[in-house]
């Protein structure tokens, strides 16, 4: 009888050893397993701001701008965009900035001010490094434990 073995299949049985090794040593080591965390995507009045990638928003008077509470992503950041809501859909953006990390009182100067007693909603998205927002290139800023999108939604005051 003849035995043939090759490298391939002897570096796949390796790997395969090491992966079921460390699921065994995290799984004795639950300490040892990186902490999850979830990102906010509702009102600031959810609860607080967990680090991974954040946005909280308060309702707030009708205007030109909106002013975001805060926003809390890695480098190298993200846009911050405004969107109208029609029902339970997000319509056009009024505005959008840059954010390149964890900010406070971020302010979105808006394309066309929001209305008196309206719905509205900021949603993230990630920058392709273009300088410029634009929602057909940059991708939607999504939650990693859920994979839903980022979002904070605010109505407008009088």
């Amino acid at each position: 009888m003849k035995t043939s073995f090759s490298v391939g299949s002897f570096v796949a049985g390796v790997m395969l050893g090491l992966l079921l090794a460390g699921a065994w040593f995290f799984n004795k080591n639950p300490s040892l397993m990186p902490a999850s965390s979830s990102v906010l995507t509702a009102n600031s009045k959810e609860g607080s701001l967990p680090e991974s990638g954040a946005i909280s928003v308060a309702d707030q008077r009708a205007g030109p701008e909106v002013i975001v509470g805060s926003v809390t992503v890695p480098p190298p950041g993200v846009w911050a965009a405004v969107r109208e809501v029609n029902g339970t859909d997000l319509g056009n953006v009024l505005g959008a900035v840059r954010v390149g990390g964890p900010r406070t009182n971020v302010s979105i100067t808006l394309l066309r001010a929001t209305e008196p007693n309206r719905s509205y909603a900021v949603e993230l998205y990630r920058d392709d490094g273009g300088g410029t927002f634009d929602t057909a290139v940059n991708s939607v800023y999504v939650d990693f434990d859920t994979g839903t999108p980022v979002i904070a939604h605010f109505k407008t005051t009088e």
